[in-house]
């Protein structure tokens, strides 16, 4: 796939009253998930925070709690710019404004969701100039991830059938650990930088996980082969190079085509076209599976026409949705807490899908009956009047 220049950030920093999603609306057409089994009744979010006080409650000290390390972030990722922590301290305070007034008045800004509080913070963020504050940190842990990415392809292609299986849907699990939007997960990485792959996996909750569909999937991997999967992917680093790829690699052995769509412009650690692009071609000269299926667009990479951390299957890129329809695309795979539980935990599609993510937050671990690091692997198929819908 070939992929649109994305806006150059000091442009779409500098008019302000534009966040980058308008941008794209001005540039790209967004349009539905052409698999959303009903997109009249489609609502992205699971929760809404203004019908939902304990909730609202939690969610708003919990963002005006990570406000520091936003900041002090955003100041790390411009060392070299005199002005940048005068910038951000007026970002504190406009998005501390913003979340004190939603204490007392919830409908202050029209809907109040989990994903509007991040949109909204991301907007902020490029309103005062700070575009990508994790680019820094989203390089080197590439660089870091991309040493380990032969040895876990090696160490997985030596299981039998049965325990390969399980292993990469653990990778997958494990690598969805690496998230700087999750500050239990920020608290261990910023002060042990030694906290890898393998302790994440330690980490992960045991079977049976808090939802658990596993025997399901492995089934259906028993059966045919998928003929086109679509992956929303997540954080950069660990997450998409040896979670997602050692799984998509086995996927591609199948004979199953993959899509990978990530977001069009930088939110928190969130992996991007045009890095996943570099971060294909790295991991392509070192495995030549994944060249042979690169080359052969058998494994295409798309933009989602998003910059949030969250994912609002009817506001897709319109390249994507065709992609999508061309493929024949039969199964979605929605990973991360953002895209996975805070929105899209009830979409129905009309193929089957896989929404899989780590619970990173304590209050909403104990919310779904579970702890932190609980596991929600979601595996569903849909019903006959689905299909035909």
């Amino acid at each position: 796939m070939s992929v649109s220049p994305e806006l150059n950030p000091v442009q779409r920093a500098r008019s302000g009253t534009f966040d980058m999603l308008e941008m794209d609306r001005l540039e790209r057409q967004l349009v539905n998930l052409p698999l959303l089994h009903d997109p009249t009744s489609y609502i992205p979010d699971t929760v809404d925070l203004t019908e939902d006080a304990l909730a609202r409650d939690y969610w708003l000290y919990c963002f005006e709690d990570a406000l520091d390390g936003v900041v002090k972030r955003a100041v790390a990722s411009q060392k070299d710019q005199p002005e940048a922590a005068e910038r951000a301290e007026k970002f504190r305070q406009k998005y501390r404004h913003k979340l004190q007034t939603l204490r007392h008045q919830p409908f202050a800004y029209g809907s109040l969701t989990v994903r509007s509080l991040l949109d909204t913070r991301e907007h902020c963020l490029n309103e005062f100039n700070f575009p990508d504050p994790y680019s820094k940190i989203k390089q080197k842990e590439n660089d870091m991830a991309l040493k380990y990415y032969l040895k876990v392809v090696k160490s997985v292609e030596e299981l039998s059938w049965e325990q390969r299986q399980f292993a990469l849907v653990k990778g997958l699990l494990a690598g969805n650990v690496f998230d700087w939007g999750a500050k239990a997960v920020s608290d261990v990485l910023e002060t042990d930088p030694e906290f890898g792959f393998e302790q994440a996996k330690q980490q992960l909750q045991e079977r049976p996980w808090l939802v658990d569909a596993y025997s399901q999937w492995i089934e259906r991997m028993k059966g045919p082969p998928h003929k086109c999967a679509l992956f929303f992917v997540d954080n950069s680093g660990i997450d998409i190079i040896l979670g997602v790829f050692p799984f998509i690699r086995e996927l591609l052995l199948r004979g199953t085509e993959v899509v990978l769509a990530s977001n069009s412009g930088p939110a928190l650690n969130d992996v991007t076209n045009s890095e996943l692009q570099i971060l294909t071609e790295r991991i392509a000269a070192m495995d030549p599976v994944i060249q042979s299926a690169f080359k052969e667009d058998r494994l295409a990479l798309v933009q989602n026409g998003s910059s949030s951390p969250c994912l609002d299957l009817s506001r897709l890129d319109k390249v994507l949705a065709t992609v999508v329809r061309e493929r024949g695309t039969d199964l979605v795979i929605i990973e991360g807490m953002g895209r996975a539980i805070h929105t899209n935990y009830y979409a129905m599609l009309s193929c089957e899908s896989l929404k899989l993510a780590v619970i990173k937050n304590s209050w909403l671990a104990e919310r779904l009956g579970g702890k932190i690091f609980s596991v929600v692997f979601k595996y569903e198929v849909p019903s006959k009047s689905q299909e035909q819908h």
